[in-house]
């Protein structure tokens, strides 16, 4: 039985407690740690979990006598990796919430913990648990569809102008960033797992034309490009109305993508594409998706699922805390390129100024200054959580 402690009880940390209570013969929430406690109590009451404590403080709980496995953090950015670092130094395995931290230098300090007291740190990432982008990463990998070319991302949100007036949002000390880091998070692991590299250059444009009580951007476009010469682009924003989700990968013999779709062309003589495409090879690669062994858990409940199964396992999770900073690394480039109005070169190593979160945070442009903020919000709302496709 694996005990587990849950350290943040805002909006995110239901989508963990009700993963967790999917699997009560292998595991037990033990333990709710929250600096208003109250929300704590609230989230206790709401799941039926009478036996967990209550904590207003994370070195608190750490250090009480309750026997802890794995804590979850689902707190601001900017905390993750002060509690993951002391958890772990606890002898205690952690999944954290993403982004796995503001800065690169937290990313290499968290790893280190890792190493140091032989714990596990994975770093959520749901969206490579939803069916159509497993199937998309399975396809890929069969050769299917040939090489990739191009790719498109496109992390599409619609958040009011209301929402960067809770205290830590909108803010490069506290969140880190604006969707590019928070939203197209996903997006960018599932390229940066689907390519299985990091692009040599990198360019961006950021603005924020929507949000005028936050510092950050609300809106970015970037493009990447490869050592194989090949490119993609990711479009990350929180002023698209309709919202959507999407990964599409134009390869040479075909374009699939997650949400499902397929097209494949072929070329006529003259270089244009015969009529109808190339219908027995879009049947074949319809097939092999189909024949996909899906997946049982989806989203976060299939993440914890994986991290359970690794521990149980002695066996290292889906999503690694590499992985993890693979993502920001990329996302710190990104910034980089859009603050500076330039291409940027990566790797970004410890001596670039963007290093740590205190160094981006230097160059960062205040779009607009965020003068008020309330403390909490309601939390009878609904969080969507994106939709990259059904499941089939």
């Amino acid at each position: 039985m694996i005990h587990i402690a849950v350290v943040g009880l805002g909006n995110i940390s239901g989508k963990h407690l009700h993963g967790l209570l999917l699997f009560p013969e292998r595991c037990k929430i033990v333990a709710l740690c929250d600096i208003y406690p109250e929300k704590a109590e609230s989230a206790k009451e709401k799941y039926g979990l009478k036996e967990a404590r209550v904590f207003d403080d994370h070195i608190k709980m750490l250090s009480s006598e309750l026997k802890i496995d794995l804590v979850h953090i689902c707190t601001p950015p900017s905390t993750h990796a002060e509690i993951a670092i002391n958890a772990m130094n606890a002898g205690v395995n952690v999944l954290v919430e993403k982004p796995m931290a503001p800065g690169l230098k937290e990313c290499d300090e968290m790893l280190e913990a890792e190493k140091r007291n032989g714990v596990v740190l994975s770093c959520i990432s749901q969206n490579r648990f939803r069916n159509p982008v497993w199937r998309l990463k399975k396809l890929v990998d069969s050769g299917l569809a040939g090489k990739i070319l191009a790719a498109h991302a496109d992390s599409l949100w619609y958040r009011g102008h209301c929402y960067y007036d809770l205290w830590w949002r909108g803010t490069w000390e506290k969140e880190g960033g604006g969707p590019t880091l928070n939203h197209a998070v996903h997006q960018i692991d599932i390229l940066n797992w689907i390519k299985g590299e990091l692009p040599e250059e990198v360019t961006s444009l950021l603005a924020n034309v929507a949000h005028d009580n936050s510092e950050v951007e609300d809106l970015s476009f970037s493009a990447f490009k490869y050592a194989d010469g090949t490119a993609a682009e990711v479009t990350a924003s929180v002023v698209h109305h309709g919202e959507g989700q999407s990964i599409v990968l134009q390869c040479e013999k075909a374009r699939i993508a997650a949400p499902w779709s397929i097209v494949a062309d072929v070329t006529q003589d003259n270089g244009f594409p015969v009529p109808g495409g190339n219908a027995v090879l879009e049947k074949e690669l319809n097939e092999y998706y189909d024949k996909i062994e899906p997946l049982v858990y989806e989203e976060h409940d299939g993440e914890i699922d994986d991290v359970l199964t690794a521990l149980e396992k002695g066996t290292r999770p889906l999503i690694s805390g590499e992985d993890g900073k693979r993502t920001v690394e990329l996302i710190t480039a990104m910034y980089k390129a859009g603050f500076e109005k330039r291409t940027v070169m990566m790797p970004i190593t410890p001596e670039d100024g963007y290093y740590t979160a205190n160094g981006l945070m230097r160059h960062a442009p205040h779009f607009y200054e965020k003068n008020a903020s309330i403390e909490n919000f309601s939390y009878t709302n609904i969080i969507p959580t994106g939709d990259m496709g059904r499941s089939k």
